[in-house]
């Protein structure tokens, strides 16, 4: 029987894409798609015909119960590191519906927000240099016990202590992105966030903000890249010999993916610089101070918190456990892709 894989975030931006890599590498798996609408779900279906579509939502428990039961693998990526209600779900499926014989795997999506906890919590401070470089290898035990106050910590621990308890027929795994950028390859949506709302902020605005001091550093990934690690997880979970690798699944199943840092104020100042150069701007754009207040005021919202706070960490468990490093080119490099794309999203 072929190995049975259910996949939430489909039609987003970071499930759409890794399920592009993983259909593409790994045909005769049988999947599934929890999808919201009938629309989108036409259009997987029109990319992805061999994909059972199941209509429904995160708040839908009976159903995610269900396909999480069903499933041997469980790729969570929508809205995943905030709602606790289908992690939950996703739980009790796994919890009942496998066995030692047939343990289920859960590939979870989490995300480096949880460790701006220490500056907007602890230090209460926005555009500040922190030179604390978190590990995911040798500093793991402190990534799995954060604060439960952290952005995303509630739902990381739905995850770890499943995990955990019952280890024996549920192996999990948080997989846990930075910013990412590069164009998705996925059915319905291809656009990040954080990096394309700054771009978009500064063609529309016509300055470069900057949070604070500027000095607040994250880390980035490109999608294609953040696909490879979701792929190579889901070729540990098809390998028999591996089903016990404790530096994989349970209590130190936690990978960082990153290809570098950017400095939050320096990358506005460049986003600006090329939007200039390549005639998106009449003229280059003044750099402008604010404060964390007035960026949650801005048109970008919530996302332009991300610019003042630092999100550091180095993804050694993907390189040392799986080979995974990063192919695809830089953040810099890809701006002026960005400013094409959001330029033309402006327009529409």
């Amino acid at each position: 029987m072929p190995t049975k894989v259910f996949l939430t975030g489909i039609t987003g931006y970071i499930g759409g894409d890794a399920f592009h890599l993983i259909h593409n590498n790994h045909p005769d798996l049988e999947f599934s798609a929890l999808i919201r609408t009938e629309d989108k779900a036409r259009k997987v279906q029109e990319k992805y015909p061999n994909v059972r579509v199941v209509i429904g939502e995160l708040d839908d428990a009976d159903t995610i119960t269900k396909e999480a039961a069903w499933a041997d693998i469980v790729i969570h990526t929508a809205d995943a590191s905030d709602h606790a209600g289908a992690a939950n779900a996703i739980a009790n499926g796994l919890i009942n519906g496998h066995t030692p014989e047939r343990p289920g795997y859960w590939l979870h999506t989490g995300g480096t927000g949880i460790l701006t906890y220490f500056d907007s919590e602890v230090r209460k401070v926005s555009g500040e240099p922190d030179d604390k470089v978190f590990d995911d290898w040798e500093g793991v035990d402190e990534l799995v016990n954060l604060p439960a106050e952290a952005f995303h910590r509630n739902v990381d621990d739905i995850v770890l202590s499943t995990g955990a308890k019952h280890a024996d027929r549920v192996k999990t795994v948080i997989v846990c992105p930075p910013t990412i950028y590069g164009r998705g390859r996925g059915p319905v949506s291809g656009r990040g966030r954080q990096v394309y709302e700054l771009a978009s902020f500064i063609l529309a605005q016509k300055y470069t903000p900057q949070i604070g001091k500027g000095l607040a550093r994250w880390n980035n990934v490109h999608v294609h890249d953040l696909s490879r690690l979701f792929e190579a997880l889901v070729r540990a979970a098809l390998d028999p010999t591996r089903k016990d690798d404790s530096e994989i699944w349970g209590a130190k199943g936690y990978f960082f993916s990153e290809n570098g840092e950017h400095v939050w104020g320096e990358l506005s100042k460049y986003i600006g610089q090329q939007a200039f150069k390549l005639g998106y701007l009449s003229q280059e754009p003044q750099h402008r101070e604010f404060s964390l207040e007035d960026a949650l005021k801005s048109p970008a919202g919530f996302e332009a918190a991300s610019w003042g706070w630092n999100s550091r960490g180095v993804a050694n468990r993907a390189r040392k456990t799986l080979s995974w490093s990063p192919q695809e080119q830089s953040l810099e490099a890809e701006i002026p892709e960005i400013l094409r794309s959001e330029a033309a999203r402006q327009k529409s």
